[in-house]
């Protein structure tokens, strides 16, 4: 599937997109923090740079524009130089801006982020203060008149339509319902960015939503806590609002599509080190759109946005993705599965990190020969008891000493590498030794967990976790399914067919 998606990116053509939204300019104003105010409890920011960046329906442009799309620009701004370096920006992103109104009823929507870290912590950038400039009353009739002109004429000619609503007064519900109808009447997709302060029915008639778990909820009046309840939002959103597709993107646990036929799926996001989740629901509208007006299937869309969302959250502000980037991050997936597995000096740092966050680290061991449903249930099981699970992987050596000269029947790398593809499994670190004590030892986890067959047997490390305040916990078998039945049914069957 991964080679597939870099052949997406590759294949992609560079198809026209009317973006209409609420333009804005992002001002980031970035310093350090050495001390804190005499005058009152508050940082000191030592300014030593400023930046601007297209935002909102702006960025939505500029990340269109990087990943090779040409852009129509519909939108307003006020007659003020902040306007002015709005449209510098986005015409040097090589975007069409003749449909951005000047109004001189409102300002241009300016909001400057104060982003300040210690002169010490290098990387460690915090957002300290957002200053927002801007008047959201809705378009006047004038105004509104003079993009639907634009509209009119430019819509046939765009492959796609993405609307962006911050609810500050341009996507107006007579604007945005005739821009519905419009696509329908042209056979363009609509996609949008919807806003959880708007009426529901503003959207009516739009291709596809793109809520974020919030906007669903406050949109749909449904809480977001587990499958049945995505499912139930999806397709309410289909269902109500006349859609094709409802998109719900639900932070860490990916992204949820919903087909107006009841067909559904979540495609889970790759863990990622999050530094700012703004511009994340901006890349995704931008990767949709992209990739669908390129004539490709949502499933496929919404895969790609889901990683050019975990690209995005790296970054500091609306940064753009380029297609050089997600293949790179696709290409680099394959790796991931080497990333879970770890030296236990490797290790140190990343359990130091989670004890810092004040999550619990869950250990289990085994040989692991010839992964089943017993042991992706077992695993199951034991991530559920805390928040990172770490699995002792049996060595071949180790398992020969256990288990005898026939085993294991998979190599321990082999064996590695099947573990860290369960997205219930964090880390993976082989040991040598007949038994983890040792290994228990070094890390000291919070829980240990072992199957219930070990009650009687006695489960090592049991009185080191809990001399500290650890707990021991066994977890439920799947019975009748263990490796040494599967090898002892695999060798009756080879025995049948040679006689």
């Amino acid at each position: 599937m991964k080679s597939r998606l870099i052949h997406i990116i590759r294949d992609l053509q560079n198809p026209t997109v009317l973006v209409v939204g609420d333009l804005m300019l992002d001002k980031y104003i970035w310093g350090s923090v050495e001390r804190i105010s005499p005058e009152a409890p508050i940082p000191i920011i030592n300014v030593t740079q400023e930046e601007m960046r297209p935002g909102g329906a702006g960025a939505v442009v500029s990340f269109l524009a990087t990943l090779g799309a040409r852009v129509l620009c519909v939108g307003v701004i006020g007659k003020d130089r902040e306007g002015e370096k709005l449209l510098e920006l986005l015409s040097q992103k090589g975007a069409e801006v003749s449909g951005v109104i000047r109004d001189d009823t409102r300002p241009t929507t300016v909001k400057a982020r104060l982003m300040g870290h210690l002169h010490t912590a290098g990387r460690g950038v915090q957002q300290l203060l957002r200053v927002d400039y801007e008047k959201n009353h809705p378009l006047s009739h004038e105004i509104e008149a003079k993009i639907l002109d634009y509209l009119e004429t430019s819509l046939p000619h765009a492959n796609l339509v993405a609307l962006s609503d911050m609810n500050k007064g341009v996507l107006t519900e007579r604007l945005t319902s005739t821009i519905c109808m419009m696509g329908k009447t042209n056979w363009k997709p609509v996609i949008v960015d919807p806003s959880m302060n708007a009426p529901l029915q503003r959207y009516y008639g739009a291709t596809a939503v793109t809520p974020n778990r919030q906007e669903a909820e406050v949109m749909t009046g449904v809480k977001l806590f587990g499958l049945n309840s995505f499912k139930q939002v999806g397709q309410k959103l289909v269902t109500e609002l006349g859609l094709e597709y409802a998109i719900i993107t639900l932070d860490k646990e990916g992204i949820f599509l919903h087909r107006r036929d009841g067909w559904n799926e979540l495609f889970p996001t790759n863990p990622k080190e999050v530094f700012d989740v703004t511009g994340a629901g901006d890349m995704v509208l931008s990767t949709l759109a992209l990739v669908i007006a390129n004539g490709n299937r949502w499933d496929e869309a919404v895969q790609l946005a889901n990683v050019a969302a975990g690209l995005e959250v790296g970054k500091i502000g609306a940064c753009p993705i380029t297609r050089e980037e997600l293949i790179t991050a696709l290409s680099s997936e394959e790796n991931t599965l080497t990333e879970k597995i770890k030296t236990l000096e490797e290790l140190e740092g990343f359990l130091a990190g989670h004890r810092a966050k004040k999550e619990r680290i869950v250990f289990t061991n085994g040989c692991f020969d010839i992964l089943h449903t017993g042991h992706v249930e077992y695993l199951r099981f034991a991530r559920r008891q805390g928040e990172v699970l770490m699995v002792g992987l049996n060595t071949d050596r180790s398992v020969r000493e256990n288990k005898g000269n026939g085993r294991p029947i998979i190599p321990e790398r082999d064996r590695a590498r099947l573990l860290a593809a369960l997205e219930d499994v964090d880390y993976v670190v082989l040991f040598d030794d007949a038994t983890p004590d040792n290994l228990i030892k070094h890390v000291k986890p919070d829980i240990l967990v072992k199957g219930e067959d070990w009650k009687e047997k006695g489960v090592v490390g049991r009185e080191f976790v809990e001399s500290y305040g650890g707990k021991v916990i066994l977890a439920p078998l799947v019975e009748g399914i263990s490796t040494s039945k599967i090898i002892s049914r695999i060798v009756e069957q080879n025995q049948r067919a040679d006689r």
